[in-house]
């Protein structure tokens, strides 16, 4: 590799990268391979492994296989978790309105979450399935101010804790106007990592891996400075008990603690706002003790008539198809009322992806019409 090769790769500055190289030059453990003219300096320079280094490499690559950026000093990371908390944010009426959007969304679900996620701690939602939850957890992470920082990783006594996830972190478009930044962090969006039946209590603890010899964070830690929204919550392997025994101490302390293979305990900063999602009952679920630490619930009630024909008529316009309000009352009155089926904020959208599917099929132009929805409702 040539000098800028690994400091692009470790995002350490040039600086640093070129006195580690002159001392591992020195100790013969690399050697000068070639320049080909790129660069200037050790920069341009190609370097390559030595016999020497054999064994040294045997040794680092039996304690640690970990191969990206730099790690960051935890005590650094804490002070950032601190100043990019989610505690004390400032939420109104009018700004949560902008970010919900599309959402067909009733007065006492923005006056339920506004206090919820101003206090920053965590909210229950409870209600049958198909009635936006997570869209709203969506919609609410949106309502918090700026960016983060989020390292690549940390460094904790010699191990390495992987942070950044690209599944999970997005990072935002990059201002040529800014000033340079510390490559081994990532400038994104506050996280929404959203877990569901495969969450077990192992995997809310460090995850080691003996193969690559360094931990992957896990959930909880990687929505730091953001939200984590529990779904489905009840029907994860693990009991609801005991998964709510493991959430006590954090939202109450607002500290976790993790545990290294070797047994040693780690304390980090809990700095989420936790969300629980469920469509059972919350009463066969939690006790009390646990609803007193989360302070706001919300129950996520069903549309009625007059936001079921909003909720089409968003749908309608988003999918580029021409909203016939009639159509609708039909629709109500020949598969809804007769069978006292309740309306779900997911069905216009599903219904209206299968209408379009039919109509393909059958070389129309999607459209609303009695013998298209009547092929999608029998689905």
């Amino acid at each position: 590799l040539r000098g800028s090769d690994i400091a692009n790769r470790i995002k350490l500055p040039q600086l640093i990268i070129d006195e580690v190289i002159e001392g591992l030059r020195k100790s013969k453990y690399i050697d000068l391979k070639g320049g080909a003219g790129m660069g200037v300096g050790k920069s341009g320079m190609i370097y390559t492994l030595t016999t020497f280094a054999t064994d040294l490499i045997r040794q680092i690559l039996d304690r640690n296989r970990y191969n990206g950026p730099a790690p960051v000093r935890l005590e650094d990371w804490f002070e950032a978790v601190n100043v990019q908390t989610v505690r004390g944010m400032r939420v109104n009426r009018a700004k949560m309105e902008q970010h919900f959007g599309e959402l067909v969304v009733k007065d006492y679900v923005f006056d339920g979450l506004g206090p919820a996620i101003n206090s920053g701690k965590a909210v229950f939602f409870y209600g049958p399935p198909g009635n936006g939850k997570t869209a709203l957890c969506q919609a609410l992470v949106e309502c918090y101010d700026g960016d983060i920082w989020v390292p690549h990783a940390l460094l904790v006594d010699d191990f390495i804790i992987r942070v950044y996830d690209s599944t999970l972190h997005k990072p935002s478009p990059e201002d040529p106007n800014a000033p340079a930044a510390d490559s081994r962090w990532v400038r994104c969006r506050r996280p929404l990592v959203v877990v569901g039946g495969e969450l077990t209590l192992e995997t809310l603890d460090l995850i080691y891996s003996p193969d690559v010899k360094f931990y992957e964070a896990p959930f909880q830690l990687k929505a730091t400075n953001g939200m984590l929204l529990i779904d489905d919550f009840g029907r994860q392997k693990v009991s609801p008990i005991d998964l709510l025994n493991r959430w006590i101490v954090p939202l109450e302390s607002e500290v976790d603690f993790l545990t290294l293979h070797t047994g040693k305990k780690l304390q980090v900063p809990f700095n989420v706002f936790v969300a629980f999602s469920t469509n059972l009952d919350p009463g066969d679920l939690v006790d009390d003790a646990f609803l007193r630490r989360v302070r706001y619930k919300l129950e996520v009630k069903p549309p009625d008539e007059d936001q079921f024909h909003h909720i089409w008529e968003g749908v309608c316009q988003k999918r580029g198809i021409a909203y016939d309000a009639e159509m609708i009352d039909w629709l109500i009155e020949a598969h809804y009322k007769p069978h006292n089926r309740t309306f779900a904020a997911c069905q216009p959208r599903d219904l209206i992806d299968q209408v379009i599917d039919i109509a393909h099929y059958k070389g129309e132009i999607p459209h609303l019409s009695g013998d298209l929805l009547e092929a999608a409702v029998k689905n």
